[in-house]
């Protein structure tokens, strides 16, 4: 009574809608930037279950958003880190840390555990893959997105309303849009996001009128105005998951994970002869490099550009951090460009072993 006192002296929560929390199950994917301030609250709130999956573990880099974490957890697999810092929040609830990748092999086994899933993820092959586990398991999905200084919150598949895919049919092509770590991201969005993912699970839980269902609600944080988006439906988009249900272990994973990238360090690259620089960022990224032997394709123009591309070189792809260059490596391949190389840690890697012009 004590530790959640203050919900309970609200009459629209009370003693019964706290028992409804307490007896809720909701699964976290991702303990990044999204993932810790929606686990703090929920765990904090009195969520009974809470099931946490991510394989990655705490780098530096996180810490200034991914507010669960301390120089302490550097190194650690991020839901295990997670798990040890919530359960000091709050002992007296179930919290489940998965420390794996989601894939088509487990997704269905987690989801059916859970009432609830919350989507913290960064990319768009595991949004789609959760999405369609979401539809074939029939669990509702609170979405939440971010990118620089604006954020994105909905809530798919609940009741009978749109799913991620009523949104955006069709994935967007691998490598036209990036990520935080690539681009950077306003290190308390994520937290303002989050924390409304977790406020649209406990208002599923207490049957809450004015979930964010058949809403796309937006917000930037550099002005704080907001908009709100209507979702339509599409029966055809729930059919086309459902069909596919009886062979959802086979569920097509990312290319770029299926396929083997050569990689080089920045050691290594003083071993190569006639190297020839390729940044696959966009033209307005920063820093903005001088380098000799480099030019410059966005990986969006890069199939448009493949005439620049001399197997005769020793071709250096780098971005910002090596994963879209990776992703233009697997491009090439396709088009059996040879003697092509991903530069692993991207531009700081570069900056370190190149004399590089700011």
């Amino acid at each position: 009574m004590n530790r959640y006192s203050r919900h309970i002296i609200l009459s629209e929560v009370g003693p019964k809608g706290q028992n409804k929390l307490l007896q809720a199950k909701v699964l976290v994917v991702g303990a990044g930037g999204l993932g810790c301030p929606a686990l703090q609250y929920l765990v904090a709130g009195g969520i009974g279950t809470v099931g946490i999956i991510d394989f990655d573990v705490v780098e530096e880099s996180n810490l200034q958003r991914q507010i669960l974490f301390g120089t302490s957890s550097l190194g650690i697999n991020k839901a295990i880190a997670a798990k040890s810092r919530l359960e000091d929040l709050n002992p007296t609830i179930i919290i489940n840390a998965y420390p794996e990748k989601l894939t088509s092999k487990n997704v269905l086994k987690l989801f059916n555990a859970y009432d609830i899933i919350v989507d913290g993820t960064d990319n768009f092959t595991t949004r789609y893959l959760i999405n369609d586990a979401a539809i074939i398991a029939n669990k509702p999905i609170v979405y939440g997105a971010i990118y620089k200084f604006e954020g994105q919150v909905s809530v798919f598949n609940y009741q009978d309303g749109p799913s991620y895919r009523c949104l955006f049919p069709i994935p967007p092509k691998a490598g036209s849009v990036t990520n935080c770590s690539e681009v950077g991201v306003l290190g308390v969005l994520p937290g303002i996001i989050g924390s409304m993912q977790a406020n649209e699970v406990i208002k599923m839980i207490l049957r809450f009128k004015d979930v964010l269902s058949g809403k796309l609600f937006c917000y930037d944080a550099k002005t704080c105005q907001t908009t709100t988006l209507k979702i339509q439906k599409s029966a055809i988009e729930f059919d086309k998951v459902l069909a596919r249900k009886d062979s959802f272990d086979t569920y097509e994973e990312d290319i770029s994970c299926s396929i083997s990238i050569p990689e080089i360090s920045a050691d290594d690259l003083l071993l190569k002869n006639n190297i020839l620089f390729i940044d696959v960022r966009e033209l307005h990224e920063q820093p903005e490099l001088n380098i000799p032997n480099c030019i410059q394709i966005p990986l969006i123009k890069l199939e448009e550009n493949l005439d620049k591309v001399n197997s005769k070189n020793t071709n250096i792809l780098f971005c910002q951090t090596g994963i879209r260059s990776k992703k233009a490596i697997a491009l090439l391949q396709k088009h059996n460009k040879t003697n092509c190389y991903s530069l692993i840690g991207g531009i700081s890697t570069l900056m370190q072993q190149v004399k590089v012009k700011i």
